[in-house]
Order: structure tokens, then C-alpha cells, then sequence
């Protein structure tokens, strides 16, 4: 039976500083997923010292050289707000000539200051935290020029280019950036919100996100649908992304208790009550977990990332192509 939604598998590149995994063990999977044909593209943490883990463009390019069919990406780039674009636009150009033409830029603000160890990254790269939105757009505005223009001149509030370019250019033309939004609707400032969401509708080539339960997700996505045509763009055939959790294991209590852990160490000193791990995790026997991200898809998800936070990868991996993947229509 065919998918009616895409699913990309995530690698936890943080797990090799907690010494959950290798790099040896994140290639080998990726290898494992663009082989097994369930998967339609691999993704990588990011972000520099918030929350640090193996660097994702180095990843990335290991993966590029790996692989041959997955798309490649970063869930999400973070750091994009702290990067140069110039230097961006070139190792992303350098990517796509190596996966020949298989990029995805996944574009996010990053982490606010008051989270993790975000200070101390905002304040080493030089940015306000009310500066991370503008330098996102500004960013992806440069991004899309020196990857299509032979030279590119720009004033903007952070960036100033004379005759800049980027040779050689990537494969795509352009490759496509989605746009980070998971605003706290129910609970959050209705401003920021539809801020946030019209970034997405206005910059993106897609929308990814770890809004649960699935209707938040149709509720979010249907503004940005919306927004969209105040642009005079139709978000209506472009990917709506869940990043989501999945553990498969026939003792739920045991999925929730192991996912738990792995998330709270993954994202110390944040911790996370049970409610919240069973709304961001697919957890239990097999046909449960195929109900619970059903229902995601049934709300307008097109494409669905999953993340093994369990410490035995290779079987939740095998179990998932297996067991769950098939049965998701």
C-alpha cells in the first residue's frame, strides 16, 4: 500500500558528545535508510553551543558521500541566525554538488536565550536574542540570491555584500529552504504567533515543525495556508513537516519510561513530564504508534521525521520499516 506521507529518519548527532551513539554508528544508518527505500530523507541536529553536538555540515557531507537516493538535512539549522550567509551559502552550494542536488535547508531562529545554554552562544556570536527572527530573513534572502545571481550587492540591518557570489552554484535552482514554526498558540502572545506563521507562509518552501497533538498541527498548518494567499503564494502543495519520536516497544509503560530518560538527557537541564513525552513520542506496540502518527498525516502532515530516543537504534530502526511504516496510509 503506498504512503500518502513522506518519512525521514533523524539522527541524534547530540547523542555522540552524551555517548549514546558514533559517528561510525549515524553513517551506518543513514546507509541503512536510504537502502532499506522507506525513507525519504535523513536529518541532523544542530546548533553550536546551546545545545552542542557533532557539527552538522561535517555530518551532512558524510552522509552526502554515503548515500546515494535520501534527501539531506538539518532538523533544524539552529544556528542559522549565527552563521555568516556568505560562508553559509557556499558549504551549502558545496553540499548539493556533493549529494548531487539531494539539500533541504530547514531555517529556525534557534534557541532563545533563556533556554539551555543559549546566552552564552548569542553573546560569543554577537546577537540579540530579539535579533534571531530578522537575521533568519535576512539570511534566507541572501541565501536565495548568491545561489541564483552571478553577483549580488545587499544593504540590510545585519549583512552588507559588495559584488558577493557563490561558485560553483548548487545543483537545485535553487535548493529548497523550509521555514521553522512551533509558536504556543493555545498559551502564547496571538501576536508572535501570527508572526511566526507568516514568516513560514511568506519565506517558505516548506513548513516543518514538532506541533502536537495532531490538531494543533491542522490548526497551525491551516494559517499558514491562509497567510499564504496574502502573499499571493499557495502553500497548498508544499511539505508540511512533523519532527516527531517514535519507540516501539510492546510494555508502554516501558517506551515512556526509556524515552523519558533519553529526552531529558538529550535536552538537560529541560525535563519532561509524562504527558509530554507520550504527546511528542509514538510510543507502544506497533499498532499503536501506527495510529498515533496516523493521525498526523489524517491533519495534513505530508512528510514525518522520526527520532529513535531509545538506545537500542538498530531495533527501533528494523521495527520501523517493518512494523509501523507499512501500515501508515
Amino acid at each position: 500500500m503506498a504512503n500518502s506521507a513522506r518519512f525521514g529518519l533523524t539522527l541524534s548527532n547530540r547523542g555522540v558528545l552524551l555517548g549514546l551513539t558514533t559517528p561510525a554508528e549515524l553513517l551506518e544508518m543513514a546507509d541503512a535508510a536510504d537502502s532499506s527505500g522507506a525513507f525519504a530523507h535523513v536529518w541532523v541536529g544542530d546548533q553550536i553551543m546551546a545545545k552542542p553536538r557533532m557539527e552538522s555540515i561535517v555530518l551532512m557531507a558524510g552522509i552526502a558521500a554515503r548515500t546515494k537516493s535520501v534527501k539531506i538535512g538539518p532538523a533544524c539549522m539552529a544556528s542559522f541566525p549565527s552563521r555568516h550567509p556568505i560562508v553559509l551559502a557556499y558549504q551549502w552550494a558545496g553540499l548539493d554538488q556533493l549529494s548531487n542536488g539531494r539539500m533541504i535547508m530547514a531555517a529556525c531562529m534557534g534557541v532563545p536565550e533563556s533556554q539551555n545554554l543559549a546566552r552564552i552562544e548569542l553573546n560569543n556570536m554577537g546577537i540579540q536574542n530579539r535579533e534571531r527572527g530578522p537575521r533568519l530573513e535576512e539570511g534566507i534572502e541572501i541565501l536565495r540570491r548568491l545561489w541564483a545571481e552571478e553577483s549580488v550587492t545587499f544593504k540590510g540591518r545585519f549583512y552588507e555584500l559588495e559584488e558577493a557570489f557563490v561558485a560553483p552554484r548548487p545543483v537545485q535552482e535553487p535548493p529548497p529552504i523550509w521555514v521553522i514554526g512551533t509558536p504556543r498558540f493555545r498559551a502564547g502572545n496571538a501576536r508572535v504567533t501570527e508572526r511566526n506563521l507568516r514568516r513560514v507562509a511568506r519565506l517558505g518552501d516548506g513548513w516543518m515543525t514538532t506541533a502536537w497533538p495532531p490538531a494543533d498541527f491542522a490548526e497551525l498548518r491551516g494559517r499558514i495556508l491562509e497567510y499564504a494567499a496574502d502573499y499571493d503564494r499557495s502553500f497548498d502543495d508544499l511539505p508540511c513537516a512533523l519532527y516527531y519520536n517514535l519507540n516501539i516497544n510492546e510494555d508502554r509503560d516501558a517506551a515512556i519510561e526509556e524515552s523519558k530518560k533519553y529526552l531529558d538527557g538529550y535536552y538537560a537541564p529541560q525535563t519532561y513530564s509524562r504527558e509530554a513525552v507520550e504527546g511528542w513520542v509514538a510510543c507502544g506496540p506497533p499498532e499503536q504508534c501506527v495510529e498515533q502518527l496516523q493521525g498526523f498525516i489524517d491533519a495534513g502532515a505530508t512528510d514525518i521525521l522520526l527520532r529513535f530516543p531509545s538506545w537500542d537504534q538498530q531495533t527501533q530502526f528494523r521495527r520501523c520499516v517493518e512494523e509501523v511504516l507499512p501500515h501508515l496510509t
